[in-house]
């Protein structure tokens, strides 16, 4: 697993929706409706905190997930 450091961005999708994570600031957190938006938002706030920017693309589960 990659070691973060401190202000570290991860992209990852969560049930649906893009977020940025940025390690150890949780205030810095966001969510997005698109991969694309979230990954240069991203990048972006990688480039403002001097930090790395990782993508993790959500694994296929073989599952349909559908929640009403």
């Amino acid at each position: 697993m990659d070691a973060m450091s401190q202000n570290d961005v991860t992209t990852r999708s969560n049930r649906g929706q893009w977020e940025n994570a940025v390690e150890g600031r949780p205030e810095l957190s966001a969510s997005f409706s698109s991969k694309e938006e979230a990954v240069d938002q991203g990048r972006a706030t990688a480039d403002e905190l001097g930090s790395q920017h990782f993508v993790k693309d959500a694994e296929p589960t073989g599952a349909v997930t559908d929640e009403e």
